[in-house]
């Protein structure tokens, strides 16, 4: 199933590792990522159940009997099995009378409720997580830098190469969707819009079959839009919508649309950091609320790049979103973890990256040069405090992700300084 047009992906090296240790694995993620081209590329044959040729034969053989649409050369790719829910089961009984590894591949962009499904998979069928691209795997980061290095302390000083601003805001807007790669960038907006707009129209609805208000749905993601990269709670996004779009809406009802989107993967919220379980140091529980990619709160809120420029307060979020989203992708290549952190004293650091062995790193993220300095001060204050904390273990490493910085290096402090445009995994 190779394919000349392929652009490789970091998560190959996990699809690869994962096939050779189970049966089955299960790429999810939002739509138009790149599951289906990434699963294609590793598989040997493939069925697709959303192909409505012969009107959408391969469906309705699988909701016959699944077993049918299982036979094929290993491993078979099975696009979009959460139509036929039974499909999982199937695959998970199959791999247990083979006992082969990396017998099939499954991909989704939504999980279906658990009604009709027995078995969680555990230990046959693994599941990995696909975003949409980093700045390194769409080709707009160098990659001089590895983030790999700078978590243990062995990042290089060298000279990145200035970076345009209105370079940053085109890589915000425009996202990190493959079909977007050398597409102007006002065709390269439509993108973003149509994905809200088909979650709106068909993808809520195909979830479970229930008709659900799109108006309040829309107003909810923009409220979400509206606070990218921060921690606000459900009932601050109620006020939200209130305030800014005068409706009201049902606190348990925000909750069960947030639920709905976690589901489609359209949300990637990072996650509370605490270091120590018994750390002295009160630590706030709330999770930083982020989409799938910094695009699609661009088109809910309609963000254009002169827009942008008269809002570097909102330039600065979605630069955050931007970020953490490619931190994301390139720790999990090393098995590392995405987080924040937040406590009751105010001390706050924008990322944290935890390794398997328990070392941690700390981010902050600036996108000017002239915000270095402010960045670095943050760090070495709450390293400090984490030192004077004798339950709670201090970062390994400090680092400052900038956009408008032309250079990678360590600072006298031990601070070291990266533009995001020259990371990598």
């Amino acid at each position: 199933m190779k394919n000349d047009r392929y652009i490789e992906r970091l998560i190959d090296i996990q699809v690869v590792k994962h096939l050779s240790a189970f049966g089955a694995i299960c790429i999810e993620g939002p739509k138009w990522c790149g599951k289906t081209w990434t699963s294609a590329f590793h598989a040997a044959s493939e069925v697709r159940i959303g192909n409505p040729d012969g009107n959408f034969q391969n469906r309705r053989l699988a909701e016959m009997n699944p077993s049918l649409v299982l036979s094929g050369a290993s491993p078979r790719l099975i696009d979009e099995w959460q139509e036929v829910p039974a499909l999982w089961d199937a695959v998970r009984a199959h791999v247990d009378r083979s006992g082969t590894k990396g017998g099939f591949i499954l991909t989704g962009s939504s999980t279906p409720k658990h009604k009709g499904i027995l078995h969680s998979g555990a230990g046959r069928i693994a599941r990995l997580r696909m975003h949409t691209m980093s700045l390194y795997e769409a080709g707009y980061s160098s990659g001089q830098v590895s983030l790999k290095d700078i978590c243990t302390g062995e990042a290089p000083s060298l000279m990145t190469g200035e970076v345009d601003l209105m370079e940053i805001i085109d890589r915000i807007i425009r996202g990190g969707w493959p079909e977007n790669i050398g597409v102007p960038l006002d065709l390269a907006m439509l993108l973003p819009g149509q994905y809200i707009q088909a979650i709106l129209a068909d993808d809520i609805y195909r979830l479970d079959g229930i008709k659900r208000d799109t108006r309040k749905i829309h107003k909810l993601l923009r409220s979400l839009a509206r606070n990218e990269s921060t921690t606000a709670s459900n009932r601050t996004l109620k006020r939200d919508i209130i305030e800014k779009d005068d409706d009201d809406i049902d606190i348990n009802v925000i909750a069960e649309y947030l639920d709905i989107f976690n589901r489609l993967f359209l949300l990637d919220n990072q996650l509370p950091f605490s270091t120590s379980l018994r750390s002295s140091v009160r630590v706030k529980q709330q999770e930083k609320r982020h989409f799938c990619d910094p695009s699609l709160a661009c088109a809910l809120l309609g963000a254009t790049p002169d827009r942008l420029l008269g809002d570097l307060n909102t330039l600065g979020f979605l630069f955050e979103a931007l970020v953490e989203r490619d931190l994301r992708i390139y720790a999990e290549t090393f098995d590392g973890r995405l987080y924040h952190y937040q406590d009751y004293s105010n001390r706050e650091i924008d990322a944290v990256i935890e390794l398997p062995n328990g070392e941690w790193s700390a981010f902050e993220i600036k996108l000017g040069a002239n915000e270095i300095d402010a960045g670095a001060a943050n760090l070495l204050k709450i390293k400090k405090a984490f030192e004077q904390d004798a339950k709670a273990k201090p970062p390994q490493t400090l680092c400052v992700v900038c956009g408008l910085s032309n250079a990678a290096y360590q600072r006298p402090d031990g601070v070291f300084v990266v533009p995001i445009t020259a990371l990598k995994n």
